[in-house]
């Protein structure tokens, strides 16, 4: 603003377009400092306003706050000109002289030779008599209101101590329940001790048993010794008996030949006269011919003996091996009778032990439930009371402000001049307690600072109060983080954690207009700008935000950092990266590796193996935030190397996952910290050595996105039938791979006349156009586009495809996720015409069946869509034929591929379901078209309708969010080939990883 005369004379000598240009320099602070309704008499008496013109500005329902009726006000005095300009700056005198300061650069004085002569004299006596009688029942009824509040305050403070009662018996019923806690788990040991020493009996029992059942065997085996000990005996005795008796026959036998010696010259005689007697040649090759026939059958008779005995002896062999066989099978037959019967009893046991675990489980999760239920209740009162006192606070606060500016008004109008060191009122919010470099407490002794700079922006908040407030009030009990924040705000707001709190506040130098004596609750200091650093002391953000002025109200903490907990750091972060270096990536997290000496990271005590969580670099900025758990490496250098200036780190100590990523990096199992898969819309052929050659649709495994400077991405091509990576090398970085895209967009459009020409199927995918929609949460492109994005939105890091850094749609990666289904998958055929005739084949074979459409009533499809069971439907009479997820998972439970006849954009829906079908896509051109040609007829369906639909589904390929495997033409000649073809490549793609996005 030009420098102006000090006399009031020179605003009149000033033209319209001068004026108004000085009033809407300082608008913003107009329209938060005034308020209409002290204005608008005087404005009345002037004649620059009438009596509509003020109930429209201050009563009309357009505007819901004194800023858009004082933006009104200033937009109906400028239409009267400079009229409305001089009245509106003469009324300022009046009500608001620091602003007519701040807008003309002249000291306020009321003198009535120097007005404009808008108003004549006794009208002006009349409009500040008025004024003042609405003054005065303006401080009455804030003093009704004072004492209401004050009363107010007493009841909070009467429901204050009745919640610390109740805390108090939440305390003592949380001791009981540790000591119930423990005396449970002192029954509990001694039960188990009972059960181990039950144990113990039943294996003593079942030794006993044991060795009961090899003594009985034991006897078993003595008894058949002895039986076998009995028949050898009788059989001695036998062959005893027999030797007896041929010794007796013997002996008989001699002696019935002794006395026969006339029979023995008989036979002599006889033999003699035998042998006398002459044969002739032919009787006696006749004798011996039989003599020879008697010995050779007499010798067959010999060796069939021979023969027989040892089949005999065989036989017998054979059949004591059998007994012995039984009885051993007979006795491992009652050792594991016994066997099973202990295991019966030992199952029957652990049973009743798992049934008695499951009731006191089922107790302790109850009661764990409930004491969370209990807790979660009394943390959201805690928050609503700590809520109403903080607003009761600021409300008090701007109450005596208020009064005491009222005051120090009333008591200047018979005075010329007011004090140049009126206060402003104090605003509704209290300022966001903001940790610098080191806050020195306020001396006493310095009086000196003046009023209107004490109180200088004190609503300014950070946008991390606004976006990530941890208080809750939902009745679902908080999670592990949230108890811990909770815990750490309980220590920050605990009372008896300050030290040295003031117990007044006297800013003037009078003490006129100071706090009151008592007011402990409000924990601000005054700390003089000379105390702090030269970069705090300079720190001013000029869109309202944070200003630092001589001295400014903070809230005194001790400054305090606890292990495994999130802290807040606000620091001036000019240059961020030449201050700290990072390491990690979207698996590890965020780690600072090194910290430059004597730089503000090095003063904040940020050390190496400080994780990063989250950083704020502008204060002022809501917009302006961003979450780095999660984030690849390459994106989170992008993005600190937008930090310059005042910022805010959340971080936490994490010492853990830093070493161990560092002995990792030296040990070279990894180059960084991040790791996830991509699979690659367009073909990247290999110009340089080790980059990596890629085909369109290949999975790769990223594992570096800061490789070689941040230029290439390292990735792993990965196998189809296992996550684990192949071949290795360097990709084109996110950014160089949409250029590329770009370009083979553009060469194909160049070769569109002879791409035409070649038929569908025959020539080789080079890329793949995925086109994205901003307005959808879809992990595919959104980026972190230095602020521009909602923040109220969260985003689950696991979904936002974080390398994402620009403005294009297209996508050269997609973020994929793998997927090992352990049950036979779904079919789905492309084209749906093919895929029908190829259905009424397949159902003939075993182990694939076609999923029927079920036709459901009204009722029972609007329960199956309440439950979310709906693949497709088409409308019939009545109701709707719809394909389920409970009639695909029944066929996928009886080991059986269910045959879908379904649209591509159901993929989605079966995905949402955790159903991953098999996509088997056959080329068709004019040639396979006429292959069938039979089957179509009977389909009622032509050729080129076929060759139509098949154009069709091939584009909506492209946006299928999984791969496919497709048939070439030439690699089937008839129908029964290419259903040895699809059951060979749906076998095929059931072993492989599925990859979806």
């Amino acid at each position: 603003m030009a420098e102006l005369c000090r006399t009031d004379s020179s605003l009149t000598a000033l033209d319209e377009e001068m004026l108004w240009e000085m009033m809407e320099d300082h608008r913003c602070r107009i329209v938060r400092s005034i308020c209409p309704s002290r204005l608008t008499p005087y404005l009345r008496q002037a004649k620059v306003l009438d009596q509509l013109d003020e109930e429209e500005v201050l009563h009309s329902p357009r505007f819901t706050n004194t800023a858009m009726r004082v933006g009104h006000l200033l937009d109906l005095l400028k239409t009267r000109g400079k009229n409305g300009a001089i009245a509106f700056l003469e009324s300022l005198k009046f009500h608001n002289p620091d602003v007519y300061t701040l807008v003309t650069g002249l000291q306020p004085s009321v003198d009535f030779t120097n007005f404009s002569g808008l108003m004549e004299t006794s009208k002006l006596t009349e409009c500040l008599a008025g004024a003042i009688g609405s003054l005065q029942e303006e401080l009455s009824q804030e003093k009704g209101q004072k004492e209401a509040l004050l009363r107010q305050c007493q009841q909070l403070q009467e429901y204050l101590g009745q919640a610390e009662a109740r805390a108090e018996a939440l305390r003592q019923l949380e001791a009981d329940h540790g000591r119930m806690k423990r005396e449970v788990s002192a029954h509990f040991h001694e039960v188990l001790k009972l059960k181990d020493e039950m144990l113990s009996l039943s294996l003593h029992y079942s030794n006993a048993l044991q060795e009961k059942d090899l003594a009985a065997t034991r006897c078993r085996g003595l008894q058949e010794e002895l039986y076998l000990m009995k028949q050898e005996l009788q059989r001695e005795k036998m062959s005893s008996s027999c030797e007896r008796e041929f010794r007796e026959r013997s002996l008989k036998m001699t002696n019935d030949l002794e006395p026969g010696d006339e029979e023995l010259s008989r036979l002599k005689e006889e033999n003699e006269r035998l042998r006398s007697l002459t044969f002739s040649l032919a009787e006696k090759d006749i004798l011996e011919q039989n003599l020879d026939e008697a010995l050779e059958s007499r010798q067959e008779l010999v060796n069939r003996i021979h023969s027989l005995r040892e089949q005999a002896m065989a036989a017998e062999r054979q059949r004591k091996q059998y007994w012995e066989e039984k009885e051993q099978t007979l006795l491992q037959f009652q050792k594991t009778k016994v066997d099973c019967e202990i295991y019966k009893e030992k199952m029957n046991v652990l049973q009743s032990q798992v049934v008695e675990l499951q009731k006191e489980r089922d107790q302790a999760y109850s009661a764990r439930d409930g004491s969370q239920l209990e807790m979660s209740q009394n943390l959201a009162e805690k928050d609503a009371l700590r809520r109403k006192v903080f607003e009761l606070t600021d409300q008090v606060c701007e109450l005596r402000q208020q009064v005491q500016r009222l005051q120090a008004q009333a008591e200047s109008l018979p005075g010329p001049k007011q004090e140049p060191g009126a206060r402003e009122p104090c605003p509704k919010r209290k300022q966001q307690l903001v940790r610098m470099f080191a806050l020195c407490p306020w001396d006493d002794s310095d009086g000196s600072s003046s009023e209107s700079q004490l109180w200088s922006d004190l609503s300014a908040r950070s946008s991390r109060e606004l976006v990530d407030s941890f208080h809750s009030s939902s009745p679902v009990p908080p999670s592990q983080q949230s108890l811990y924040k909770r815990a750490a705000e309980d220590f920050w707001e605990d009372p008896s954690s300050f030290s040295g709190c003031p117990e007044t506040l006297e800013v003037d130098q009078g003490g006129s207009l100071g706090a009151k004596k008592g007011d402990a609750d409000l924990d601000y200091e005054i700390v003089d700008r000379e105390d702090l650093p030269e970069s705090e002391n300079s720190l001013q953000l000029s869109s309202g935000g944070l200003h630092l002025s001589a001295s400014v109200p903070v809230r005194r903490r001790p400054a305090r950092k606890i292990l495994g907990q999130v802290t807040v750091l606000a620091f001036q972060g000019d240059a961020l990266l030449e201050q700290i270096s990072v390491i990690g990536g979207n698996l590890t997290g965020i780690y600072i590796h090194r910290v430059t000496p004597g730089s503000a990271a090095d003063e904040m005590a940020l050390c190496p193996g400080t994780q990063i969580m989250m950083v704020d670099y502008e204060a002022t900025e809501p917009l302006s935030k961003a979450v780095l758990e999660g984030m690849t490496l390459d994106r989170a250098v992008r993005l600190l190397q937008r930090v310059n200036g005042f910022c805010c780190l959340s971080v936490k100590v994490n010492m853990e996952g830093y070493k161990k990523l560092v002995q990792d990096l030296k040990a070279k199992v990894a180059t960084s910290g991040d790791s996830f898969y991509i699979r690659v819309n367009l073909a990247l052929e290999r110009r340089a050595e080790g980059e990596l050659q890629v085909h369109c649709n290949d999975i790769l495994h990223v594992t570096d996105t800061l490789f070689q400077g941040g230029s290439c991405w390292h990735a792993h091509r990965v196998g189809p039938y296992s996550t684990k990576g192949t071949e290795q090398g360097t990709i084109p970085n996110y950014a160089q791979a949409q250029q590329l895209l770009i370009a083979l967009i553009q060469d194909m459009a160049h070769r569109s006349t002879m791409a035409r020409k070649q038929p569908s199927g025959g020539a080789q995918k080079l890329v793949r156009i995925v086109s994205m929609d901003r307005t959808k949460a879809s992990p595919l492109w959104s980026s972190f586009d230095g602020g521009q994005s909602d923040p109220s939105q969260v985003e689950d890091p696991s979904t936002v495809c974080f390398w994402a850094e620009s403005y294009f749609t297209l996508v050269p990666y997609t973020l994929v996720h793998s997927h090992r289904p352990s049950r036979p998958r779904p079919v789905l055929f492309v084209p749906r015409v093919v895929g029908k005739i190829l259905m009424e084949k397949l159902c003939l074979l075993q182990g694939y069946k076609k999923c029927p459409a079920a036709y459901l009533s009204q009722e029972e499809y609007d329960a199956s869509s309440q439950r979310g069971d709906i693949i497709q439907e088409r409308e019939a009479s009545g109701g709707r034929y719809c394909v389920t997820c409970s009639t695909v998972e029944s066929l996928m439970g009886k080991n059986t591929h269910a045959l879908l006849d379904i649209q591509l954009d159901s993929v989605r829906v079966l995905h949402k379901m955790e159903i991953f079908p098999i996509i088997i896509h056959i080329s068709i051109n004019e040639k396979v078209a006429k292959k069938f040609k039979k089957a179509l007829q009977r389909l009622g369906t032509t050729e080129d309708q076929l060759l139509e639909a098949a154009r069709q589904e091939e584009g909506e390929l492209d946006k299928v969010p999984c791969l496919y495997s497709s048939l070439a033409p030439d690699s089937w000649s008839d129908l029964h080939a290419l259903l040895g073809c699809v059951r060979l490549a749906i076998a095929d793609e059931q072993k492989k990883v599925v990859w979806t996005e």
